[in-house]
């Protein structure tokens, strides 16, 4: 047994408000304490989506109300809040530009919008920008000298990209996925609809050149986006798969395969959210695991609402045996705090 950190998931998407037959917030706090996740940060492409003062108090008193895990919240940035966002900054763990269309009502697609947003942000910026528009970003992040966060990079030109950027002093930081780490187009083949994701899973190179990048990756993150059976399943499937529940225990077999050090994990599943966003610790918090058991994903229930994962049969080391929240022993051995 070790214990950890109260790890952070920077990059969730619990669909509240709005979307809450596929996750909401009991169930996706649940979930990420069974993935040994003590605090996550939620994106606000929720229907509606967070992008002002009244949404975000709506969603704040949501939080309050029902998590039972930390839970830091960003603003979404839309052409017509660029005035606006910044004096929610305070309230909020960052701005995110949508600056690809992807699940969810927002796409920033005019760079004057972006432009304006990364003028007046006080804090760190995070994007959804592939291809292009991550050039683009890249670009902003040096020109107008403002800390912007990469999410979700997924092709070997990007990391290699954002590595060259980074070499030269430009304020950027990124993170992965799991997915992106585990799976490619291949998988994408074999699972269909399930496989579907934004950015789309790559080629085995892609995937190769993240794991060879890794020590330019600031952290891993789910990118956790569920979605019922049903609409997966649907004549227009959404993209996205959940992950918190299955990130750790795939970062702790790449452990197990000697592909990672455990003071690397805790690297990019705490201290480095914690520097990109700036969060403080949380006292009397940890997470204890069995590095030694071995299991199969798939095998047990999920918490997570819609019930499926991407990686169902496959073996892997390390499970959560005990979360301890502020000094509550929250989860042991599959067996909730009476409280929760």
């Amino acid at each position: 047994m070790i214990v950890l950190p109260g790890l952070i998931d920077a990059h969730v998407h619990l669909r509240t408000p709005g979307q809450t037959h596929k996750e909401d917030l009991d169930s996706g706090t649940r979930a990420a304490l069974a993935g040994g996740f003590t605090r996550v940060l939620d994106m606000p492409n929720t229907t509606p989506p967070i992008v002002d003062a009244g949404s975000l108090d709506a969603k704040l008193a949501e939080i309050q109300a029902s998590a039972h895990c930390q839970v830091g919240q960003f603003l979404g940035g839309t052409a017509s809040n660029v005035a606006t966002a910044p004096g929610l900054a305070h309230r909020t763990v960052g701005l995110k530009l949508y600056l690809n269309q992807t699940h969810g009502p927002l796409l920033l697609s005019d760079v004057q919008d972006a432009v304006a947003h990364m003028r007046r942000w006080p804090g760190v910026v995070a994007v959804h920008a592939e291809g292009w528009q991550l050039v683009a970003a890249i670009g902003l992040a040096r020109l107008l000298n403002r800390p912007v966060h990469c999410c979700h990079v997924a092709r070997a030109a990007e990391i290699e990209l954002i590595r060259r950027a980074k070499e030269t002093g430009a304020p950027i930081t990124c993170e992965v996925t799991p997915h992106h780490l585990y799976l490619t187009e291949v998988d994408a083949r074999r699972l269909g609809s399930l496989g579907r994701v934004k950015p789309t899973l790559g080629s085995n190179a892609d995937r190769q050149a993240l794991w060879d990048n890794l020590d330019v990756v600031d952290c891993v993150a789910s990118d956790h986006a569920p979605h019922t059976l049903a609409e997966k399943g649907s004549a227009d499937p959404p993209p996205g798969v959940p992950g918190l529940e299955t990130m750790l225990p795939l970062l702790l077999t790449a452990v197990h395969e000697g592909r990672l050090s455990l003071e690397r994990v805790v690297e990019l599943l705490y201290e480095g959210p914690r520097r990109v966003y700036g969060l403080p610790a949380q006292p009397e918090t940890g997470v204890e695991v069995d590095l030694d058991a071995a299991y199969t994903l798939g095998e047990t229930p999920l918490y997570t609402k819609c019930g499926w994962t991407p990686f169902a049969g496959m073996r892997v080391h390390g499970r959560v045996r005990r979360v301890t929240l502020r000094g509550l022993d929250v989860l042991c051995d599959g067996r909730w705090h009476p409280k929760l």
